[in-house]
């Protein structure tokens, strides 16, 4: 005769291999080489229909799309962010770029006077964002295709939410009709235009400043920099008419723009010596 807990057990180890055999089945959550990506993409398909992104734009954005092992090893390959600030700053700033910033803030001073009037951010700290990213665009827009590099690095396991959520609002933008998955060239890492707003970013913050009726912050000027005034007023807090020193409100601001210590410091001194006379 069989004891309750020798059934129990039965019970159990039946449910346990129910559930591997079914578990063969499913895509894995997430890989660290190339297997199993491609029943990840048709798995994550259904999970991005179920919210909402119409088939055409999963469509134009995930089909035939190819895992980037180049991608992968930008990604491991990040070490200016473990520099101290000396060295970064270093790195980064010379007298040229501070002279070319203060250059664009006198160039674009209409502009920036009517984003600092809606949004409260100084020209300082945006031309100081503009010239780190990509030195006012001269750095390029990174060339790569946004939809295949977030899908590469939302199916690797180092980062995977974080960048299905940036997948899923690259597509957001596609079902909105404001760059199609062609048009989505930039950054390595998913970042659009020469400000590099992540697509989550751009979905949620992006303006049209200059009224032709679409966001582009690829091309358009006064898209991007209000855009970018805009995040910093929307998401960070930016405080109208006080200092972004360390330690402050606004120097917390800084910090939903980019998380790493060194570059925050760097945005702040660099925006001092902007507008220093």
């Amino acid at each position: 005769m069989v004891s309750k807990l020798g059934r129990l057990k039965t019970v159990v180890a039946a449910v346990l291999a129910s559930g591997m055999v079914a578990g063969a089945a499913v895509a894995a959550p997430c890989g660290n080489t190339s297997a199993g990506f491609e029943a990840w993409v048709s798995d994550y398909k259904k999970q991005v229909a179920s919210q909402g992104i119409s088939a055409r734009a999963i469509s134009a954005g995930l089909d035939g799309v190819t895992y980037d092992p180049n991608i992968i090893r930008l990604d491991r390959g990040q070490k200016s962010f473990k520099l101290s600030f000396e060295q970064f700053y270093a790195r980064r700033v010379s007298p040229s770029l501070i002279n070319r910033a203060k250059q664009k803030m006198s160039e674009h001073a209409g502009l920036f006077s009517r984003i600092e009037q809606r949004f409260g951010v100084p020209p300082q700290i945006i031309v100081a964002i503009w010239a780190l990213e990509t030195n006012f665009g001269s750095d390029g827009h990174g060339g790569k295709s946004i939809p295949r590099s977030l899908t590469t690095l939302a199916f690797d396991c180092r980062r995977s939410d974080f960048f299905q959520n940036e997948l899923i609002h690259a597509l957001r933008i596609i079902d909105r009709g404001d760059m199609s998955a062609s048009q989505l060239v930039g950054g390595w890492a998913g970042e659009i235009g020469p400000m590099q707003f992540l697509p989550s970013s751009y979905f949620k913050y992006a303006v049209d400043f200059d009224g032709n009726g679409s966001r582009d912050l690829m091309r358009s000027v006064p898209d991007m920099l209000a855009s970018t005034a805009n995040f910093l007023k929307a998401k960070g807090g930016w405080k109208t008419g006080q200092g972004w020193a360390e330690g402050s409100s606004n120097y917390n601001a800084l910090r939903e723009w980019n998380k790493a210590e060194v570059y925050v410091k760097t945005i702040s001194v660099m925006a001092d010596k902007i507008g220093a006379r």
